[in-house]
């Protein structure tokens, strides 16, 4: 766990100016970050009192170095946007996609690491292409970013969620034949639960014509994960962007995405679509996200 800021609370005016000092970011409590998550291993949990997953570890590197400690708020995903949008909770983060509509209700960090377009699939299944998933019964989490795109798919049948486990067990029982999740949700759950019998594939990402023609689309291909704040706390989004930044430079990040599994040329790498999405939206003009 990383560090408490020295001098948060006592009532002398010594200690209260310290106080204040230490709130620069405007946290809900001086010196903490509240962190909404839901357990979304290897993304998120708890073990005790502590966050562990990938991006626990991502926000503890980055908060040791703000003197923030880490205070975990457990809920669902929707109680994550929530949370965040009427800022009961400093902070939310676990593969959360970057979207135009949610950054209208809070702030985004930039990418701590992007996310390629992969599926849970029954048995041996092929899917290859968004073509090949026509007519299919396919199940997301409610709120997921993928519930559009599922719904894109001509003749596709959508079933959603309140968390991955409910995809995993339809999966399993067959009544769904894809699952859409986040990739290192499904090596991760494919590797401790062998008895649902799925793989893990990778879609071959659609064409810019095949998204020009269909918006919905847009996350079937790698996307941007954030970190997402309140729009009344915009320092703390800048110290944080400036952390992710600084991992991507110093190896740091390299280093935890091979620990969880991942290729740093899938999942550090910005597609060249990506900037675009962003600047002029949430960023200026001639952003660019951080990349090997």
């Amino acid at each position: 766990m990383v560090t408490v800021a020295a001098g948060c609370g006592g009532a002398d005016a010594g200690a209260e100016g310290t106080e204040n000092a230490t709130n620069v970011y405007g946290t809900l409590k001086p010196g903490v970050l509240t962190v909404a998550i839901q357990p979304y291993m290897p993304y998120t949990g708890t073990e005790g009192k502590k966050l562990v997953g990938i991006d626990s570890e991502i926000l503890q590197h980055v908060a040791g170095k703000l003197n923030l400690k880490l205070e975990p708020k457990v809920t669902d995903f929707n109680g994550m946007l929530g949370s965040i949008q009427a800022q009961r909770a400093d902070i939310t983060i676990g593969g959360i996609a970057w979207t135009k509509e949610r950054q209208e209700q809070g702030l985004f960090t930039d990418p701590p690491y992007y996310s390629p377009p992969a599926m849970a699939v029954r048995g041996d299944g092929q899917y290859p292409t968004v073509e090949s998933l026509r007519g299919l019964s396919m199940g997301t989490v409610t709120g997921y970013v993928w519930v559009k795109s599922i719904q894109a798919v001509p003749d596709s049948k959508l079933r959603t969620y309140p968390n991955a486990n409910g995809v995993f067990s339809d999966l399993g029982a067959g009544r769904i034949s894809v699952g859409f999740l986040d990739p290192l949700l499904i090596i991760y759950t494919q590797q401790k639960r062998p008895d649902l019998k799925f793989s893990t594939r990778y879609l071959t990402p659609p064409t810019d014509a095949q998204v020009k023609e269909e918006k919905a689309f847009e996350y079937l291909r790698p996307y941007m994960t954030s970190f997402y704040i309140p729009k009344q706390e915009p320092k703390l989004e800048q110290a944080i962007s400036e952390g992710i930044r600084q991992m991507y430079a110093d190896g740091t990040m390299t280093t935890l995405i091979k620990k969880y599994g991942g290729d740093p040329d899938q999942f550090l790498k910005a597609s060249p679509w990506m900037g675009a999405l962003r600047a002029g939206v949430d960023r200026p003009a001639g952003w660019k996200p951080p990349s090997l």
